[in-house]
């Protein structure tokens, strides 16, 4: 039988198609992780990217999860953003002689995982 503990491994939630490039988007996730939850939140609210209200909201999401589990939210961290590619779609425009060229419209998939912060050692 597996080790029933009630401490909370991770908690997480994903973005299965959100249309803005990785790239983009990474640019927004590089800047929250390892931060407390409040202080994630924070930083997002204040960013001109469009991507930061997507990655607030999925990390509000990953909160409530964690809630329903019973963890106090103001000691989680989040412990990682991973950011994928999710396929694109792809369309021609005409150009000129004739010829046509192809437009690709990337798409990410986010998945977002929280943990409790490790305790620090206060030490000497």
């Amino acid at each position: 039988m597996a080790n029933t503990s009630s401490k909370l491994v991770s908690a997480g939630a994903t973005l299965k198609s959100h249309n803005q490039t990785p790239r983009k988007v990474r640019l927004v996730t590089d800047l929250v992780k390892g931060k407390k939850v409040p202080a994630a939140l924070a930083a997002l609210e204040f960013l001109p990217k469009r991507a930061s209200e997507t990655i607030a909201k999925l990390i509000k999401s990953a909160v409530a999860n964690a809630k329903d589990r019973g963890e106090n939210v103001d000691d989680l961290v989040v412990r990682s953003l991973i950011v994928e590619n999710a396929g694109m779609l792809k369309k021609y425009m005409p150009r000129a002689f004739g010829r046509a060229s192809m437009i690709r419209r990337r798409k990410s998939r986010v998945i977002v995982s929280l943990a409790p912060a490790a305790p620090s050692k206060k030490g000497k």
